[in-house]
């Protein structure tokens, strides 16, 4: 049966030598929807992958209190639903909040985004203005899942004094403070000078923004440096044990609307949002991206399979003489569709394997432009695999059997 199917393979592989120009637009056609399907994945991979470590990072035990919920901030609201106008988070309600949660086991954090186009100084060098600065208390570098790669976080004591300290993104150490040991360097922001007591280790970017282009100073600096209005803050909590993290949010829910002095019938007019809920809810976006490229793959496929049919009616066409022979000489039926169905098969994976390569080129290179972080779609190569095989299968079927059933008396006598 081994030298079988390799005679067969050496057979298959003559006769495409002979029909070149148009096995090559065979295989291309094949290529074209594989590598359609193969690209797309590879993209919703490294996007999947790029939010699944932006945001596992933070962990399944922190939730988060925002002005909306979580839905309304990733446009899902239902149609027909009146839109919904929460308050923000203000400064002495998120203080108020802290100060009457005291659920057992958890941690708060305080913080708001100051400003997103910050110029910092450093000696004669200064930054574009395009640094996020931030303001935050000791725990928010835990809670968010930031890691420190050098120096310190912020204490208690930074807090609670307001020294004038702060915590910078890994970019810093590849341009305003390049060359130099960063740690207890000075850096100035809106005039007034900061000494850098730690460097965060580095996050990537997501949709094209950096993550490592920022700067965390404590929060009543923050609050007196960058005096703007209407000023929304966050709070985010971490549960230390994590079968408490319901009842937790519980507590949280009741405290917060007792902060904000809803009464019994009210709907709650701010938002609580699981680590969790938010990384699965995200993720699940992604399978659009999925199905439009299984859409987009069936279709060309289709033309593909169809093409590839027509070549082997063709060549069925062209070989009867030769299939005459064979029968003739003793050959079965099932040995000439074996034959053509291989040859089916060969044209098939050249055309899937060419598509993958295409595919996984295209897509790492759009996953690049997109700062996604790449990873080798090993399911998107699987599944092109599969359907290059199954296009070969439902093509070649038809033309095997066609050759299968040929008269060999009228095929030799074919001209």
């Amino acid at each position: 049966m081994a030298g079988l199917v390799k005679e067969n393979i050496k057979i298959a592989l003559g006769s495409i030598k002979t029909q070149l120009l148009r096995t090559i637009l065979t295989i291309i056609i094949i290529a074209i929807g594989i590598t359609a399907l193969v690209s797309i994945l590879t993209v919703v991979s490294a996007l999947e992958n790029t939010l699944s470590s932006n945001f596992a990072s933070m962990g399944a035990n922190t939730f988060t209190i925002r002005q909306y919920e979580l839905e309304v901030r990733i446009g899902r609201g239902r149609r027909g639903e009146r839109e919904i106008i929460n308050p923000i988070i203000s400064y002495p309600e998120a203080k108020g909040f802290q100060e009457k949660y005291n659920y057992p086991f958890t941690t708060s954090s305080l913080s708001f985004t100051a400003t997103g186009t910050a110029e910092v100084k450093y000696e004669n060098k200064k930054t574009d203005p395009e640094i996020t600065v931030l303001g935050v208390d000791e725990n928010f570098a835990p809670n968010s899942g930031l890691e420190i790669a050098s120096g310190r976080n912020f204490t208690g004591f930074d807090i609670e004094n307001n020294n004038y300290v702060c915590v910078v993104g890994s970019d810093f150490e590849k341009g305003l403070l390049k060359d130099v040991n960063p740690i207890d360097k000075v850096i100035s922001i809106r005039g007034a000078k900061f000494k850098v007591i730690g460097i965060l280790k580095e996050e990537g970017s997501t949709f094209g923004n950096s993550q490592d282009l920022r700067v965390m100073i404590p929060i009543q600096v923050a609050r007196s440096l960058f005096t703007q209005p209407n000023i929304n803050y966050n709070l985010s909590v971490m549960v230390e044990k994590k079968e408490l993290l319901e009842a937790a949010i519980d507590q949280a829910m009741i405290t917060m609307r007792q902060v904000r002095k809803q009464n019994p019938v009210e709907e709650n007019n701010f938002g609580i949002i699981r680590s969790d809920e938010l990384i699965n809810q995200i993720l699940s976006l992604t399978s659009v991206l999925s199905a439009s490229a299984w859409l987009i793959g069936i279709i060309t496929i289709f033309g593909s399979s169809i093409a590839l049919m027509n070549i082997m009616l063709v060549s069925v066409t062209e070989r009867t003489r030769e299939i005459g022979v064979r029968k003739a000489l003793g050959a079965k039926r099932k040995t000439i569709a074996f034959q053509f169905f291989t040859e089916t098969i060969v044209i098939g994976q050249l055309g899937g394997l060419l598509g993958i390569l295409l595919g996984v080129t295209f897509g790492s290179i759009a996953a690049s432009l997109l700062e996604f972080t790449f990873v080798i779609p090993w399911m998107a190569i699987i599944a092109a695999v599969i359907t290059s095989f199954v296009v070969a299968l439902v093509s070649g079927l038809y033309p095997a059997i066609k050759a299968s059933k040929l008269d060999p008396v009228e095929a030799l006598r074919y001209e």
